[in-house]
């Protein structure tokens, strides 16, 4: 990476940089690094935000514009936090995404790192104490406490959630780097996805792509309250007429593009073959899905799903596409032979 060139995380010129060096040395420290400390300028953007919320507003001087410009100068703020020392959050994301640290930091001493993997397991780290702390800190426990009943504060800070995971999401899919979580995943389901493509038509790339987006590669199926998996990878809600087990789980929904949180109940199975099954069976007897079946494209499968009602989520076929021909998928299935 060129060092005189500074990457500003608010900046759509430097975002396309980083974009350029992930697709001219993706797994290099540099734009690990780049990246990393981009993702932690904007969770430092957003705890800024939440501060400026959550402080009185009636002063003589408060009005849009100066609003307009504290808003501009968190912007910097984050930023410059962000390129010098930071948080060390940046440095936790740099790790996590595969990076090479060239000396023994202080983090060493709060995470063991993991033999012979790239990267280390975020596993044993203590998130919600850390998280609590941070907010505590910030003076953010208080305003969090009373949004907690609020749907709309659930669905906003969901949906932050949602966008930060994602922009981890991609740029480990830049690097092409595939966990070995990631790897069993796919691993367990391609049998299943190639029996589900063989009655619909449907890629199996293309089935599996879209239950990685639903679950997180798996590791964010809705579960029972007893901690078993629904095996629900496509997050298919049950209606009156499905009479096998359930997941109740508060989710996010989009309406007019504005999210809100909705009550919702889910279909659970015994295996991810059952899910594949009566995935298939939806695909295939619901006619609203008709332009889905057969679908080669991905593009085109993605833009079906979404036209037909799959998600409301307005982004749900460009981050599908993007799994679909990401690099994270394609190495993943590289690696069944």
């Amino acid at each position: 990476m060129n060092a005189g060139v500074q990457l500003n995380a608010f900046d759509p010129n430097s975002l396309r940089d980083l974009q350029r060096l992930a697709r001219t040395d993706g797994q290099s420290n540099e734009t690990l690094r780049a990246a990393a400390r981009q993702f932690e300028a904007l969770f430092l953007q957003m705890a800024l935000k939440s501060m400026r919320e959550a402080s009185p507003s009636n002063s003589m001087l408060d009005s849009e514009q100066t609003r307009m410009y504290q808003s501009l100068l968190d912007q910097q703020l984050a930023l410059n936090a962000s390129q010098a020392r930071g948080t060390g959050l940046s440095e936790v994301i740099f790790r996590q995404l595969g990076g090479k640290s060239e000396g023994a930091g202080d983090i060493d001493a709060l995470v063991p790192s993991a033999a012979g993997v790239g990267g280390f397991d975020l596993a044993g780290v203590a998130r919600r104490p850390a998280i609590s702390a941070v907010m505590q800190k910030a003076g953010l426990a208080d305003s969090a406490r009373a949004g907690a009943e609020d749907p709309a504060a659930m669905a906003e800070t969901a949906l932050e959630q949602a966008r930060f995971v994602e922009a981890i999401q991609q740029a480990r899919d830049a690097s092409g780097e595939v966990s070995a979580k990631v790897r069993d995943f796919v691993t367990e389901v391609w049998p299943h996805a190639v029996d589900a493509s063989k009655r619909t038509g449907i890629p199996a790339a293309f089935m599996v792509a879209q239950a990685a987006l639903e679950t997180g590669w798996g590791e964010k199926q809705l579960r029972h309250a007893d901690g078993r998996p629904s095996h629900n990878l496509f997050n298919i809600k049950a209606g009156s007429a499905w009479q096998g087990e359930t997941v109740d789980r508060t989710v996010t929904e989009y309406a007019g593009g504005q999210a809100y949180a909705e009550p919702s109940r889910f279909r659970a199975y015994a295996s991810y073959a059952e899910s594949f099954q009566d995935y298939a069976n939806l695909m295939t007897r619901s006619p609203r899905y008709e332009a889905v079946l057969g679908t080669t494209s991905a593009a085109g499968f993605a833009r079906a799903l979404q036209d037909a009602g799959y998600a409301t989520d307005p982004q749900y076929a460009d981050k599908l596409t993007r799994i679909i021909g990401g690099a994270t998928l394609r190495n993943a299935l590289a690696t069944l032979g």
